[in-house]
């Protein structure tokens, strides 16, 4: 991680009011999880369902799907292309 989630959570609490039971999702650039070497076991792959529960709140339930044709990956920026 570039930011832990302490400094996260003091970022986004500059523009958003965080209430009890906010999810922040975080991930890895796009095409970052493909050129690790060696080649990772277990990355999603179309079809795969990511659920998550939080008793008394609810699921949050997302199907990878298939990159739409033509879609090019946003290079990286230099400061997250170094860490």
């Amino acid at each position: 991680m570039i930011y832990d989630c302490f400094q996260q959570v003091a970022h986004l609490s500059e523009a958003f009011t965080l209430e009890p039971g906010d999810v922040i999702a975080t991930g890895t650039p796009a095409g970052v999880g493909a050129v690790r070497q060696p080649f990772p076991e277990g990355l999603l792959k179309v079809g795969d369902v990511v659920r998550i529960v939080i008793d008394g709140i609810g699921e949050l339930r997302n199907t990878v799907v298939e990159e739409p044709e033509g879609y090019v990956a946003p290079e990286l920026d230099a400061a997250v292309a170094e860490v």
